[in-house]
């Protein structure tokens, strides 16, 4: 399954009448240039879940850091991002739930 599925299905599966009414996903762009993250996890097991940010740096093109904290996962990343921003998430929740 792709990612982009994945997330699809996973937001479906959070979706309980409330929670799908705020801004729960949300992608955007940096100027740097890169991507932006950020996920509501207050609706899931992780809610309670902080990481101090956790930043990856090669260089200005090659790079992402994460954290999580106020039930919010948040990631960022260069240009080349996007898909592995999403993958750190799915890697997390799958961690949590089968565990």
């Amino acid at each position: 399954m792709n990612i982009l599925d994945w997330i699809q299905d996973w937001f479906k599966s959070q979706c309980d009448g409330d929670w799908e009414k705020d801004e729960v996903i949300q992608i955007t762009t940096l100027a740097t240039p890169g991507w932006e993250v950020e996920i509501d996890i207050s609706n899931t097991s992780l809610a309670n879940l902080e990481i101090k940010w956790i930043l990856n740096e090669i260089n200005r093109q090659d790079w992402y850091g994460v954290k999580v904290e106020n039930a919010k996962f948040l990631a960022a990343g260069d240009a080349g991002k996007l898909t592995f921003l999403l993958d750190l998430f799915k890697q997390m929740i799958d961690g949590i739930e089968n565990s």
